[in-house]
């Protein structure tokens, strides 16, 4: 346990002590080195060899493990990829507080919120306490949104404005349905955990448990891009520094999707809330994947094409989860898939801004003659995240599917199609202009996007999403798999 705890404390000192230092170089290696301490200790807590992990506030589960390695892992990615663009990107010096000499510069800030938002998504991971949950993810909001506003324009104001206000708003939703479900105990739960209150899911009041997943699916599901909740996401991820971009989309977005999880096993438990409750996440995520669709048509800007892709593999995952059987299993796959490739995409697309000066459609053609590597990449992003084979985003996509048609749910399975077929040919249309054609008017510097550090990570990622897609290891099977049942799904 202790060990479990130094996962959330670690990022917290070093997140600090990144303010208080000077030389940029030695604030950039301590992030680098953080990020691998917590994927080294994730990796070993997640082989459960370490300590008492079932405790009554911090804990790690199947479905903590899952999220735990995906969240250190995109983390490193990032922290490595940071540290080439916290070089083109230049800071600026803050103003002198109360007279101490602190460089509080917009990289020490960068640097510093970036182990804070490590230090939240863990506590939210971790927690097995819904109120301590609540908490992380509240915590995730105040750590991230500096980092949105790293570029201090007013585009990227208006855009940390705007997450902060609406996901606080959600937030506040999500803690009343922590109030309801509180009212939905009887004497007999003792803890107030996923497991406690499945262990007497018979003397819960149902009503009141049915109230309380309302509020948790809008108030988490503000944070996680559900539509119609989904308003902050575009701005967000479109203004945020590349890397923080890869976090949001492909981290952040799963802390709030456990949260959703973790309300939805206490109705997995009750066979009347359970119906209700995958009758709300089927048309939340068929309102996602039909919104998401709609505006990636014709987007006019890249990363906010992405982040509408990100509102669309949410929906995905409430589909799937909605669906039941092993339509859950499938859906806790996509979601290490969908993190995977969204990442890479994202810091292709900050190589992309580097490389172009813009982040307009229109103005980026030849993208594979004016830097091959990247556009290489870029394209196999693209099939990867609209799930064509053999990347692991088909086999999930195609699982839901399965399960859809199987329980003869012909009017979900035909919708989900379109809906998929809508966002493929947009995402087609946009890709295909970058990557082909002829130069466009923008100004190009081929050198800017192309270094080692800029593409080591979009390659690691997108090759174990193939390598997933074609053989998935046994403990990752496991785990899923063990997860799954937990929320009264069945296994792949």
């Amino acid at each position: 346990m202790t060990t479990a705890y130094a996962l959330i404390i670690l990022p917290i000192i070093t997140g600090i002590l990144s303010l208080f230092i000077s030389s940029e170089r030695l604030r950039r290696n301590l992030l680098l080195i953080v990020a691998f301490t917590h994927l080294f200790i994730s990796i070993v807590l997640c082989k459960g060899g370490v300590g008492e992990l079932n405790g009554v506030w911090i804990g790690l589960d199947h479905l903590g493990r899952l999220f735990l390695i995906i969240t250190s892992l995109l983390f490193t990615g990032s922290a490595v990829y940071s540290m080439v663009y916290l070089d083109k990107h230049p800071h600026f010096d803050g103003p002198a507080i109360a007279g101490l000499r602190m460089p509080a510069n917009s990289n020490a800030i960068y640097a510093a919120c970036m182990q804070f938002f490590l230090a939240a998504m863990t506590l939210s991971i971790l927690s097995m306490h819904f109120g301590l949950q609540w908490i992380g993810i509240e915590a995730t909001t105040l750590a991230s949104t500096p980092l949105i506003y790293y570029h201090r324009n007013r585009r990227s104001l208006e855009a940390a404005w705007k997450y902060m206000i609406l996901c606080s708003v959600g937030i506040a939703l999500a803690l009343m349905g922590v109030f309801f479900l509180a009212m939905a105990t009887s004497s007999h739960v003792q803890q107030f955990t996923s497991a406690g209150f499945a262990l007497f899911s018979g003397y819960l009041k149902v009503e009141w448990l049915k109230v309380a997943f309302i509020f948790f699916l809008v108030g988490y599901g503000s944070k996680m891009g559900l539509a119609p909740m989904h308003t902050w996401l575009p701005d967000a991820h479109s203004e945020a520094p590349s890397p923080v971009s890869a976090m949001l989309s492909g981290a952040l977005l799963n802390c709030a999707f456990l949260g959703i999880l973790r309300i939805y096993q206490v109705c997995a438990a009750v066979p009347t809330a359970a119906a209700f409750a995958n009758e709300i996440l089927i048309v939340f995520g068929l309102l996602s994947l039909a919104i998401s669709g709609i505006f990636i048509l014709h987007q006019p800007d890249y990363k906010r094409m992405l982040a509408y892709s990100s509102v669309e593999h949410m929906g995905i995952l409430a589909l799937g989860v909605g669906i039941g059987g092993s339509a859950v299993a499938a859906a806790l796959l996509h979601a290490v898939g969908h993190s995977l490739v969204k990442a890479s995409l994202f810091l292709l697309s900050g190589n992309i801004l580097a490389i172009y000066a813009t982040k307009k459609v229109e103005d980026i053609k030849g993208l594979l003659r004016h830097s091959p590597l990247n556009g290489v990449l870029w394209l196999a992003g693209f099939l990867a995240i609209t799930g064509t084979p053999p990347f692991t985003t088909f086999n999930s996509e195609f699982a839901i599917l399965r399960v859809a048609v199987q329980s003869h749910n012909w009017t979900v399975a035909v919708l989900y199609l379109l809906f998929l077929l809508l966002v493929f040919i947009g995402m087609l249309t946009i890709f295909m202009h970058m990557t082909l054609g002829k130069k466009g008017e923008a100004e190009v510097d081929s050198a800017s996007g192309e270094s080692f550090w800029q593409l080591l990570t979009p390659v690691v990622f997108l090759s174990v999403a193939l390598l997933l897609g074609l053989y998935l290891p046994e403990f990752m099977r496991d785990t899923i798999n063990g997860a799954a049942m937990a929320l009264g799904g069945k296994a792949l």
